[in-house]
């Protein structure tokens, strides 16, 4: 199935409505595509295949960088800027890029020729470039990694048709009104952000950028702004309350959704935007799935505190009987992994993807969900692997053994504690600083425990659920 490439389309039936603003310039429809038009040209003059990568924040050269890629029917490979280098490098050589499109701010003096930064790419001659007049469903339009596991990076592969039907099944579940202005603060490189960016497109609605979370910055544009819909992760709701303490003025009138997900959220946070009449719907989504596939409805938030809620339509659920692993089928789910073309099916039973989540879901069908099936934990609306964190430890010298778990954090939802064995007491300040050279800074361990030995089985695997029990006692 193709349809009409979505940018051509909104700037013939909507030239003149804003598409993108950062709240000091904006874009509409037909000035982004014009834009796009001579980034294609640019583009082109760097020969960069199919794969396109961007290191980028939440700017609007960004944004204008990624529809570029997109319309001229290249593939957008989003690399994630607070990965190390090690960690970099395993997911360009697994997408063998050869160009690498960089904000300015984030360039690093060990990058090589395969990186060209935003302002060198727009010096280029501008050059009429052509946008492709259709987008086939079946095309993949963006890759995201969801682990950066040694010698295994998992590339999530994501269609226009993933990202359509993700939009239009959000849209029936939330409603869609022509003067809906989307915030998006959550990174674009991550799929709670692209996904934003992509809707705004299929919508033909206004998206605005923020370049970075900070609850005064975000209680501004929440009272003087018309945005309707923000999506947040429970870290960044929870700031946001805080920051409503200390507010004498209400959100501004248009202001409609709150749409949290990235994690679960305790009930008081819930309740307490309960009472300040904060609308939090609640969702529930993987990259897998192109973000959100079960969700609440606004009349519902109230009343079912704690509910990720129902599925979307065209998008169905169910419990796996032996664990209660929550299964799904949807035109969302990703058709597989890059370079791992046997992986999506170890996932699959008779149709239905294995989420690897444990969930409840109440007589009427509401989903709760209860945690993971695997060591997985969220920080601050980012996933970490306790295996990659290990596997990075075992080669620090004097740890026999490590074991990474999450301890549950009122600000993050969860931070990284290791437990090691080793013969002398570590240098905690180095272990520190050697995680920081070799993984990103959220996925360094904020404590260190030292242990005699590890809790194992018999086939000698680590009980990490004794040692999550071990730091969330109460």
């Amino acid at each position: 199935m193709k349809t009409q490439n979505w940018l051509l389309k909104q700037s013939s039936t909507q030239p003149d409505k804003v598409a993108i603003t950062d709240g000091q310039k904006q874009l509409t429809f037909s000035e982004l595509r014009d834009v796009v038009a001579a980034n294609i040209g640019r583009l082109n003059q760097l020969k960069p295949g199919k794969f396109v990568g961007i290191l980028t924040d939440n700017t609007l050269i960004g944004y204008e960088i990624a529809m570029t890629v997109l319309a001229s029917g290249r593939t957008i490979v989003w690399l994630n800027w607070r990965l190390a280098k090690d960690e970099l490098d395993r997911q360009m050589a697994d997408s063998r890029l050869t160009c690498c499109l960089v904000a300015d701010s984030l360039v690093r003096p060990t990058m090589d020729k395969r990186f060209t930064s935003f302002e060198h790419f727009l010096q280029l001659p501008a050059q009429d470039g052509q946008l492709v007049p259709e987008f086939d469903f079946g095309q993949v339009a963006s890759i995201m990694y969801t682990s950066g596991t040694t010698g295994n990076p998992k590339g999530v592969l994501q269609t226009f048709g993933n990202h359509f039907y993700s939009a239009v099944s959000s849209a029936l579940n939330l409603g869609l009104g022509s003067n809906d202005e989307w915030l998006c603060v959550a990174p674009i490189f991550h799929i709670s952000g692209f996904s934003i960016l992509m809707r705004g497109l299929i919508y033909g609605i206004t998206v605005r950028l923020a370049k970075k979370f900070s609850e005064a910055t975000i209680e501004k544009i929440l009272v003087n702004e018309p945005v309707t819909i923000m999506s947040v992760v429970p870290f960044m709701l929870q700031k946001l309350l805080e920051q409503r303490k200390n507010s004498q003025c209400h959100y501004n009138k248009y202001f409609r959704c709150m749409l949290l997900g990235g994690g679960t959220t305790d009930m008081a946070t819930l309740k307490q935007c309960a009472k300040l009449q904060i609308p939090v719907v609640q969702c529930y989504g993987m990259t897998e799935t192109c973000s959100q596939i079960v969700a609440l409805r606004a009349q519902d938030a109230l009343r079912k505190l704690g509910s990720v809620g129902q599925p979307l339509f065209m998008n169905q659920i169910r419990l796996a009987p032996e664990n209660n692993e929550i299964l799904l089928k949807s035109p969302a789910l990703t058709p597989g992994y890059l370079n791992q073309p046997g992986r999506l099916e170890c996932k699959m039973t008779a149709g239905w993807y294995h989420t690897g989540d444990v969930g409840r879901l109440d007589n009427e069908g509401y989903l709760y969900v209860d945690g993971r099936l695997d060591e997985m934990f969220i920080s601050g609306g980012e996933n970490i692997f306790p295996q990659e964190v290990e596997q990075v430890y075992q080669q620090y010298p004097g740890i026999k053994q490590v074991a990474v778990v999450g301890q549950n954090d009122p600000k993050w939802g969860a931070v990284p504690v290791a437990f090691i064995v080793t013969d002398s007491e570590p240098d905690i300040e180095d272990l520190i600083h050697f995680g920081y050279q070799h993984l990103a800074h959220f996925k360094v361990p904020r404590r260190y425990i030292r242990v005699a030995k590890l809790p194992t089985n018999a086939s000698g695997k680590i009980k990490h659920y004794l040692l999550r029990q071990r730091v969330n006692k109460k």
